[in-house]
């Protein structure tokens, strides 16, 4: 059977569940991999097949994929990172954790710590899901998903200054990547310095949607800071009301990529809305 009637047959069950308001009464059985005939060189376009599934949700039906594959040419560490996203994805994080653990060491050892980032961040683990993601990015280093999901880390943990760095080479990576400038942008809130942020957003022609959940970010990440500062700097208020303060120092961004969103030589400025 040649390659692209199998692409076709593997990919019918996909097209036919989009049709979701067609409540059809007949039913098309699915197509069992490992029953088709299929030469040794197509198993790189059913890894390929995978990977789409996943990409457009159908996480289940990717597990289910993945068995299929193990049954027909065996097990690898590429299938294994495969199932362990489905499995984060469906909610089995020990699962998945259990699998990434067991990539940490490979090939796949960045997309491996990665993912144990993001079961670290969404159970609120700061620490683990820092170290995590320190890992990847060390891992590989041009990834910007990796950079921007560590510098975003650092944020929701408060280190303000210990993300401006990843954010920034995640948006010097990827210039016109929309989820690196929103992130950049949140930075620039979080730092006390809106009207590079406003450059920002401006600059990328963020739709309005994305500015209002970097807005509702910076408000929601900026308040448990200030909770922690109030709390811990309460003994010393009568003290701080007779010494005048001295001024902040805020972080700075690295001059290279935030430059060009100054608003000083920027001919236009808005405010974000």
């Amino acid at each position: 059977m040649r390659a692209t009637n199998l692409l076709q047959l593997l990919l019918l069950p996909l097209l036919i569940a989009g049709c979701g308001n067609n409540r059809a009464t007949y039913k098309v059985p699915p197509v069992e991999p490992a029953l088709v005939e299929t030469p040794q060189n197509d198993r790189g376009m059913y890894v390929d097949l995978i990977r789409k599934m996943q990409a457009q949700g159908a996480y289940f039906a990717s597990l289910a994929h993945i068995d299929a594959f193990r049954q027909r040419f065996g097990d690898t560490p590429e299938l294994r990172i495969l199932q362990a996203d489905a499995l984060r994805e469906i909610g089995d994080s020990n699962a998945a954790a259990q699998l990434y653990r067991t990539l940490t060491k490979g090939p796949q050892a960045a997309q491996a710590w990665h993912g144990l980032g993001l079961i670290s961040a969404a159970a609120n683990d700061h620490p683990s899901a820092q170290t995590a993601l320190q890992n990847a990015v060390q891992a590989d280093p041009l990834n910007v998903t990796y950079l921007g999901d560590l510098g975003f880390a650092l944020l929701r943990a408060g280190a303000f200054d210990l993300a401006r760095a990843p954010l920034a080479k995640a948006a010097e990576l990827a210039p016109g990547n929309a989820r690196a400038v929103s992130n950049l942008a949140l930075w620039a809130l979080l730092n006390g310095q809106p009207e590079m942020a406003d450059a920002m957003i401006q600059r990328a022609n963020l739709p309005q949607a994305t500015r209002q959940e970097i807005l509702r970010l910076a408000s929601t990440l900026r308040a448990p800071v200030a909770s922690h500062i109030q709390t811990n700097t309460a003994p010393a208020t009568l003290a701080a009301q007779q010494t005048p303060a001295a001024p902040a120092l805020r972080p700075q961004p690295p001059r290279s990529m935030l430059d060009r969103f100054d608003t000083a030589s920027s001919p236009t400025k808005e405010t974000v809305q």
